[in-house]
């Protein structure tokens, strides 16, 4: 019998960790364990990591990223834009298809970027787009973009899932987002049981444009199971009886994984994550910045990420991370509250604060990655400031949501968070920070100039210049002090016997060169 399924056969039977109702996966299928679940089947209703990389797998894009995060052609073979940057056009390859055999062309494109900026129902990321007026057909291989004025983030963002093509035959499927996807990516939708697994079968008819694969062609293995194992301990045990070949490992156990070598660690670079403190801004304490500034002063995140993460990641100055435009820790290092304890105290002083009288906050942190442990670093950090920070756990989804209820709650204790977020392009800071921002958070009318600035600069050195001051800004008035970077799901512990996997920019693992070696 086959190694793998006889190691799934005696899971089931034995209704072991890892549930004893899942399907038994076939023995050409990569099985990935990941610690929790997509939040839909569309690209264009959520935001997270763990949507984004099922995505990029049944979905496809216009542009694609080089190994350095930089836009390159993909489904389009080339693109033009005017002298002002308001008209893109772009020229797509004959012969693309759907994955249930309809023809893939201009109109596909236009579909789905009309469907993003539906008013009725529009993307969730539908300021990323930017100011388009209009998606014009020219031709099945010609479509084009008018925009109201230029917008330099649309050409990165046309690389990136959040604007993956979705097939017009989406449109009359039932269950379009929770038990349907017709994509042109590398892998086809077969099903998703939530809580538990994804299975996806390889695109026979998948041509390979531009994405970071040496396989120009379908994948080499028949298909990819995605399971659900949310804790850590469990996916560090099936990795080692080969019940799934590639998965996160637990944090803490990394260094004992590289000292036996019979894992291999495979760590993303250029994940465009930043992880940074933001703070409910319209009530006490942390309407004055003075209090937003201290908490910066009282954080050594240096020390904290290398006793709980060690070299596997690393302090972050910027309000965006390493490898994306505009990211200089010189510079930001100049503005950022850096850790000084006295300084922290100083300004709790001038507000009132001091001993008998903490300043006293909620610290909101999203579950998973160790950070329940960096948290509470963090916590004994701010108490020797005389700060009272009560550490509340919960799943990013419910945190988002939380973090906007309290941006519009005038009263209680304060309130701060471990906030993250994943980008290609300083643009993010538009999406968090412009009015009305991301949770109804800070905003101001000089930030708003600066942002939209940030946005019509079409000469790099300008651009970046303007984003600086965007920084600094953010860094002064401690709007967003950044931690670390990278944060999350960028570490993978993979089998021996597997070889091809990578992890391209943005941490969007590759499937596509995969092969597993066969059983003895």
């Amino acid at each position: 019998m086959d190694r793998r399924i006889g190691l799934w056969a005696q899971r089931i039977a034995l209704a072991g960790l890892l549930g004893a109702t899942a399907s038994v996966a076939s023995a050409r299928d990569i099985i990935w364990a990941r610690y929790g679940d997509i939040d839909s089947l569309d690209p264009q209703r959520a935001t997270s990591t763990l949507s984004l990389q099922v995505w990029s797998l049944i979905y496809n894009t216009l542009l694609a990223t080089d190994k350095d995060g930089k836009p390159v052609p993909n489904m389009a073979k080339s693109w033009t834009s005017n002298a002002d940057g308001t008209q893109y056009t772009f020229k797509l390859h004959k012969g693309m298809t759907c994955s249930d055999g309809s023809t893939l062309d201009a109109s596909d494109v236009k579909y789905t970027v009309d469907r993003a900026l539906d008013p009725k129902a529009p993307s969730v990321t539908k300021a990323s787009w930017g100011p388009i007026e209009k998606v014009e057909v020219l031709d099945p291989l010609t479509v084009r973009f008018d925009l109201s004025k230029p917008f330099v983030a649309l050409i990165p963002f046309l690389a990136d899932s959040f604007s993956s093509i979705i097939c017009k035959s989406n449109k009359d499927k039932p269950g379009f987002g929770t038990t349907a996807a017709i994509g042109s990516g590398p892998w086809i939708f077969k099903s998703w049981t939530k809580g538990d697994e994804i299975v996806l079968k390889k695109n026979p008819n998948y041509v390979n444009y531009g994405k970071l694969a040496q396989n120009k062609g379908a994948p080499y293995m028949d298909g990819l199971t995605i399971k659900v194992i949310p804790d850590p301990q469990a996916r560090l045990a099936a990795l080692k009886t080969g019940e799934v070949d590639i998965a996160e490992p637990p944090p803490d156990d990394v260094p004992a994984i590289k000292k036996s070598g019979k894992l291999k660690l495979v760590v993303a670079q250029n994940t465009g994550q930043n992880v940074f403190w933001e703070f409910a801004v319209h009530r006490p304490p942390f309407n004055d910045k003075r209090a937003r500034l201290a908490v910066g002063y009282a954080t050594d995140a240096a020390s904290a990420v290398s006793l709980i993460y060690g070299d596997l990641t690393h302090q972050e100055e910027c309000p965006v991370s390493k490898g994306t435009f505009g990211n200089d820790p010189a510079f930001c290092k100049k503005y950022r509250p850096g850790y000084d304890p006295a300084k922290a105290k100083a300004l709790l002083k001038e507000m009132g604060y001091g001993p008998g009288h903490p300043l006293e906050t909620n610290m909101l942190v999203w579950t998973g990655g160790n950070r329940d442990k960096l948290a509470e670093v963090f916590q004994a950090q701010l108490a020797e400031v005389g700060i009272k920070a009560h550490i509340q756990m919960m799943d990013i989804g419910t945190m988002n949501a939380r973090v906007k209820q309290e941006n519009n709650t005038k009263t209680g204790i304060g309130s701060m968070d471990m906030m993250t977020w994943s980008w290609y392009d300083p643009d993010i800071l538009y999406a968090l920070w412009h009015s009305p921002g991301a949770y109804d958070g800070f905003t101001s009318p000089e930030l708003d100039k600066m942002l939209e600035q940030t946005r019509v600069l079409t000469d790099p050195k300008a651009r970046a210049e303007k984003v600086h001051e965007v920084f600094k800004y953010l860094l002064e008035n401690g709007v967003q002090i950044p931690l670390y970077s990278p944060g999350w799901e960028w570490v993978f512990a993979v089998r021996p016997d597997v070889t091809g996997f990578h992890v391209a920019p943005f941490v969007y693992p590759i499937f596509n060169d995969v092969k597993i070696a066969a059983a003895d």
